[in-house]
């Protein structure tokens, strides 16, 4: 006997959208692809604050990525920037971490920084908070800005997902040992300069698109 398939109600198609909105933002975020960087740009960092930055810097990427949330397309508006403004310079970032892994500074990663400490840049932003999270967590609020509650549920969920992983890159870098880890750097610093010249060519085809058609 043939029955039908049960109907999809509203709250099930939410907890969908919710969950797709999550799994979508924990790939974005890419915190396995990010664990490298991390071990890079730490690895001059005293073993006992190691795990105390990586956690202020996750705060901070958070703080960031709710800003953007709740009120990134009206700061774009008031300050007069186009979203793919965010995606060009991400990439210039990204692009300059990247050659920097690949041809090392005798300063290291972020050149002269107090205590060799990074603050903000490049492990809050754009490593976590990167110009493809950002832009998501803006166009979640655009499509449907009444279900606020959801989309911060599911940008936490993904960050939390993110910070559970970084925190243990510390285990990582012990593990390595410091020729696995210049193996790991040099190579991730070539998929760096790739991913952040494909996303320097998005963010001006997207502009070039947009300008063609207002024009």
């Amino acid at each position: 006997v043939y029955s039908a398939p049960p109907k999809t109600t509203e709250k099930d198609e939410r907890m969908d959208s919710v969950l797709a909105t999550f799994i979508t933002l924990v790939f974005v975020m890419d915190p396995l692809g990010n664990v490298p960087i991390f071990l890079s740009v730490l690895k001059d960092v005293d073993p006992r604050r190691r795990q105390w930055v990586i956690f202020r810097e996750l705060v901070i990427a958070l703080i960031v990525l709710l800003i953007f949330l709740f009120a990134g397309s009206a700061v774009l508006q008031v300050m007069g920037l186009r979203q793919e403004s965010v995606s060009i310079a991400g990439a210039i970032i990204l692009f300059l971490i990247g050659v920097r892994m690949i041809f090392p500074s005798p300063h290291g990663l972020m050149g002269d920084t107090p205590d060799g400490e990074p603050f903000i840049v490049p492990l809050a932003i754009p490593a976590v908070a990167g110009p493809s999270s950002l832009a998501i967590a803006m166009l979640m609020v655009t499509q449907d800005p009444d279900r606020m509650l959801d989309w911060t549920i599911a940008l936490v969920a993904a960050w939390a997902v993110s910070a559970v992983l970084l925190m243990a890159s510390p285990l990582l870098l012990r593990a390595l040992g410091s020729r696995g880890l210049i193996a790991m750097e040099r190579l991730m610093g070539m998929i760096l300069v790739i991913i952040s010249v494909q996303m320097f060519f998005d963010g001006v085809h997207k502009f070039l698109n947009l300008g063609g058609a207002g024009s």
